[in-house]
């Protein structure tokens, strides 16, 4: 069993990890709309200087995003690195293998600005140009994979 699996299986063990419930349309749109509104939260910061903000309103954006698949294909999770995982393990060679980096890329940029001072290497023009570049797509390729591939995606995380 691979790393990411046993990850994942750890995960469905968790009080708040990796749970089967109803997909929701309703809770898709819900969470695209906080995805749009972390898109303006990064902007807004970004032009004010206030760039630990932006970076982790860039990462709530991608977050959100994938929240709102696996919300409407009927997954729950609250923990960060297992939403992150589980959206890997559905998803690699389905969607580009850019926006699985992206997104854990912007995790750890996430935390290096919020937890720490001064000494973050995190190149903030990059982080909002990429969100705003890719992410606005997100919805688009969300809804082409959920038309295509709801069944297969259900039975892959029942499977865990």
């Amino acid at each position: 069993m691979d790393t990411n699996r046993k990850y994942l299986k750890w995960c469905t063990k968790q009080k708040n990890g990796i749970k089967i419930i109803t997909g929701s349309i309703t809770l898709q749109k819900a969470y695209l709309q906080k995805s749009e509104n972390a898109i303006k939260s990064m902007e807004v910061n970004a032009k004010a200087g206030i760039n630990d903000w932006a970076v982790a309103a860039s990462y709530y954006a991608r977050y959100d995003a994938v929240y709102a698949l696996h919300s409407r294909i009927g997954i729950k999770c609250e923990i960060h690195d297992c939403t992150i995982a589980l959206f890997k393990h559905l998803f690699s060679g389905k969607i580009a293998p850019k926006f699985i980096q992206d997104l854990e890329q912007s995790k750890d940029d996430r935390i290096d600005a919020q937890y720490y001072t001064g000494t973050t290497t995190i190149n903030h023009n990059k982080v909002i140009t990429d969100t705003n570049g890719d992410f606005v797509l997100m919805p688009f390729l969300m809804e082409r994979f959920i038309c295509d591939n709801l069944p297969a995606a259900c039975a892959m995380a029942v499977s865990l």
